[in-house]
Order: structure tokens, then sequence, then C-alpha cells
């Protein structure tokens, strides 16, 4: 399965309104902080989902920015529209980020929130993003630490994985497996990108639902539909069930706070 098409149905709902809250607005201020530094007039958004890194994008930088976000999938698209006025300057477009339809130098600055990891071919998507940047322009995205670094995602991962004998639900590994910094570099440095920086960032998530969080867990990505085509009998309610009792036992009474760590890249284009 092609976990990078597959957030349709319920799952952008789930996803913004579960996790959005707890990982990844945290990073999506960060970012958009790093974008406000850059003064750019004219931004691409690739992996935007349902817009949570958009939002705080637009209320950073100046009216006069143009953003124009994208995604994969139209679903979590639909669910970023909703966020702001139309006069906001921000446009919408389905784009494959392995093939940005997009010419050729023509934004100051491309920005993906975690969503890079996603990509069949790292360094395929970065060159294509060196393509459509101006000279001088920046690529700014971040990427997960590991596992063991994001304990929330090694607990999900671990125990919806206990419930197989074989062939456990993988979709877990795909978001987390992108983190060596060494590699982050090589590869953007390989597209062409130059004055490479990887910088590590921990943030503090806090959990003010766990029923809504351990929900977003398992039907906010496709990790519900991964279940059920097993057919094992292991229902992807009795998943969420037994993912929020450990994160309760883990991480304490809500509110909780929990660690998160990532990696933010900055390349530049040569000018």
């Amino acid at each position: 399965m092609n976990v990078a098409v597959q957030f349709t149905g319920k799952i952008p709902k789930n996803y913004d309104e579960g996790l959005g809250p707890v990982i990844f607005e945290p990073y999506a201020e960060d970012i958009a902080a790093r974008a406000k530094a850059l003064n750019p007039r004219k931004v691409l958004e690739l992996a935007a989902g349902t817009g949570i890194v958009t939002r705080v994008l637009r209320n950073e930088l100046p009216s006069k920015a143009k953003i124009v976000a994208t995604d994969l999938n139209d679903a979590m698209l639909d669910v970023a529209r909703v966020k702001f006025r139309f006069w906001e300057g921000v446009s919408f477009k389905v784009v494959d980020a392995m093939d940005i339809a997009q010419r050729d130098a023509s934004f100051d600055l491309l920005l993906a929130q975690f969503g890079i990891m996603f990509m069949p071919d790292k360094v395929a998507s970065l060159r294509e993003a060196w393509r459509v940047l101006k000279p001088g322009g920046t690529y700014l995205y971040n990427v997960w630490d590991s596992q063991a670094a994001n304990p929330f995602a090694g607990i999900a991962d671990e125990l919806i994985g206990s419930f197989f004998k074989s062939d456990p639900p993988g979709f877990y590994k795909v978001p987390f497996h992108y983190h060596d910094p060494d590699q982050l570099r090589q590869d953007a440095e390989s597209a062409g990108f130059v004055d490479v920086s990887v910088e590590k960032v921990e943030k503090t998530g806090v959990i003010r639902s766990y029923h809504s969080f351990a929900n977003a867990f398992v039907f906010g990505n496709p990790v519900h539909m991964e279940i059920e085509e097993r057919g094992t009998g292991v229902t992807p309610e009795q998943a969420r069930d037994a993912v929020r009792e450990t994160f309760v036992e883990t991480f304490g009474a809500e509110p909780a706070k929990m660690p998160l760590s990532a990696f933010v890249v900055t390349a530049k284009k040569p000018g």
C-alpha cells in the first residue's frame, strides 16, 4: 500500500484534530518562524496536509507574500481550505511532490513539514524542489527523529505490532525512518543544494485528550486500514483502546507532557 495516497475518508479530520495540536503544531510554529526570517515573497508548501503549517505561516508572513499550499491528497486539502478566507493570498493545488507541476525557478521558498519521509526517492524529490526554486532560494523542511527519541511513536508501533504474529502494520515505521543527519545533508547536497544545515529541534507535546490522541493514532492515518486488511479478528477500536491505556500509563494524567524530537533542514539553491 502506498501510504502517501491513503489519507482519505475520515482520516484528514482525525489527523487534524487529534494529532495536530499535540505533535504537529509545535513544529509548525518553529518552521514558520524560520520562514518569516527569510522574508519570502512567493512560497510553495509541499505535503501541506490539513494546513497546520499553512495557517501559522499565513499569520507570520506579510500579507504581500503569496502562498501555494499543495498536497497529493485533495481530501487533506479540503480540511485546510476552510481555515482561510479568500482574500488571504493562499491557493491550494493537488500536487505530487515527486513531479511538481510548477515552472522552473518560480518560488523564493519551498517548505515541507514531515513530508519528505514519504517520498519514494528522497534525492529525486529534492532535485524537483531544487528545480522550482529561484536561484538563491531556500528549501526548508523537517523530519522526525527516531522512534527512540519520540516515545509516543515507538509505543504505538510496538503495541499494535504485538497483536499480529506475522506481518504487523508497518505505517509507523515510515515517518521515523529518515533521521540520520549525515544522510539528510548528503541527500540535499546530491540534489544540488549548498549551505545545508541540519538542526535537531526538541519540543514538548501536550496531550489534553488521550481519547482524541489515541483515536487519531489509529484512525488519523492508514493504520486502521492495515489492521482491517489483515483480517485477524483484531479491530482498529481494540488497537486504539490499547494505545490509549498505554499512553496514560506512560505519560500520566491529562494534560500530559511528552518529548518530541525532529531535525530541521535548511538548504540553499546557488544564486
